[in-house]
């Protein structure tokens, strides 16, 4: 615990001496540490505490980062939970839960910045690395098309469709016409499994089938179809469904 002098009320010139908040020194120890360093020096649940020190200026933000890294798993899991999920948790208010989402977004942007305008197939790593960031830790099914064109250079990634926690539906007609809307030459598919297995489905292979002929039919191609799990991926190309 530190102390800082303040004037006392009534009495000028005489100084009190006022205790400060614990919590002080440490937030300014782990923003030090943060600038020194980098997040590699930081556990889970401190840069969590350097989100909630914005949004919770004067207490001790530890405990609740510990929480909810009880509840929700690790870092990334966290700023990907749903709002509600988030707000349901004790101490965790609404301005906490933006700064969530604002880390959520930029983490989004940041990685959909290293693909978009690139040539898709040279730069796969990174363009799976970007499907990971985005919807790895969906907890509801969410099915996305990545438009190319005549170069294989990705020119729009748009959510065609969320479902829930086992099933999206989705609509050939409607990717396939999008794709036209965009002049687009190629398509990738992409989806999540919340579950955390990759393995395709009946289902998924199914309608696999069904835009591959659809998109046949304007004279366009499926590049891959790619479903994505917690920690792994799985394409149709490289298994022979495509």
């Amino acid at each position: 615990m530190g102390f800082r002098e303040a004037p006392l009320p009534g009495f000028e010139g005489t100084l009190l001496k006022v205790e400060e908040p614990h919590y002080n020194n440490h937030r300014s120890r782990l923003r030090d540490r943060f600038e020194w360093a980098g997040a590699i020096a930081l556990a889970d649940y401190e840069l969590l505490e350097l989100v909630l020190f914005r949004a919770i200026p004067r207490r001790d933000v530890k405990p609740l980062a510990k929480a909810l890294l009880q509840e929700f798993g690790d870092f990334a899991h966290v700023i990907s939970v749903p709002d509600a999920r988030l707000k349901a948790v004790t101490g965790l208010g609404d301005a906490a839960v933006l700064e969530f989402k604002i880390v959520e977004a930029a983490a989004h942007r940041l990685a959909q910045g290293r693909v978009m305008g690139r040539e898709a197939l040279m730069n796969w790593l990174a363009l799976m690395d970007y499907c990971m960031t985005a919807m790895s830790h969906r907890e509801i099914e969410e099915f996305r098309v990545l438009f190319l064109d005549r170069k294989n250079v990705l020119i729009a990634d748009e959510p065609q469709a969320r479902g829930t926690i086992d099933h999206v539906p989705v609509y050939p007609r409607e990717v396939a016409k999008r794709a036209l809307e965009l002049n687009a030459s190629s398509l990738i598919l992409v989806h999540n499994h919340p579950s955390g297995d990759p393995t395709p489905s009946a289902e998924d292979i199914k309608m696999t089938e069904q835009v591959e002929a659809a998109l046949k039919t304007l004279g366009l191609a499926l590049i891959d179809h790619v479903v994505i799990g917690k920690g792994d991926t799985i394409s149709f190309r490289a298994i022979g469904y495509i």
